[in-house]
């Protein structure tokens, strides 16, 4: 008697990307996508502790940052399976938050931007507003105030985000507002930006095979 297996149809395809996990970016070697998920190969870095790390960090959470280019295709997953191979480990994740990368917005080296929501504080004109993110990036905030918020592109105001211990200075870039709130977009100033413990940057090609 025919049976109908569940799981959704995959592809086999040879593709790299970049996963960030353990707060940094590891390159992985796609071996087949479906449209729930895909099966990788993740490389580890020649260290004594690699393995473990990654162990480690699976322990705290198994939600993962990624990034394909091939596909345009960067989100939240969530790791479902790792077993350790002689080169690294033979991972399966299921996506969770995807973003179509149609605007070509890491191909323009532009950093990615993690889905987040969280509260913070920034001042304008001495007064504090709350808001909650919408997305953070190494390059900057975007964020949601309930209100009409009036504040004029180039305005610098000081910030404090504590989900990311974030604080300092921002840069408002652009402004919008509907009904009952404002959004706003904000590029951190005076800040490292390269490296923000907890945000992957994949705005640089992953490696090459090896």
């Amino acid at each position: 008697m025919p049976t109908t297996e569940n799981r959704a149809y995959r592809k086999n395809l040879a593709s790299h990307g970049l996963l960030y996990l353990g707060f940094e970016e590891h390159e992985i070697w796609v071996v087949n996508l479906s449209l729930t998920g895909l099966l990788a190969e993740l490389k580890v870095k020649p260290q004594v502790n690699g393995i473990k790390d990654i162990f480690n960090a699976l322990q705290v959470s198994p939600i993962v940052d990624f990034y394909l280019p091939d596909m345009r295709l960067a989100g939240e997953a969530e790791m479902v399976r790792a077993e350790a191979t002689p080169h690294g480990f033979e991972i399966a994740i299921e996506f969770r938050n995807l973003s179509y990368d149609t605007d070509n917005l890491l191909y323009s080296r532009r950093a990615y931007r993690k889905n987040m929501t969280a509260p913070g504080h920034i001042v304008f004109n001495d007064t504090d507003y709350a808001f909650n993110t919408e997305n953070v990036s190494v390059d900057g905030l975007m964020i949601r105030m309930l209100g009409r918020v009036e504040v004029p592109d180039g305005t610098v105001a000081k910030f404090d985000y504590k989900h990311l211990n974030l604080e300092g200075e921002v840069k408002v870039v652009w402004i919008d507002h509907d009904d009952i709130s404002t959004l706003m977009g904000l590029q951190y100033l005076h800040m490292q930006r390269d490296y923000i413990k907890g945000i992957p940057n994949f705005s640089h090609p992953p490696l090459e095979a090896g």
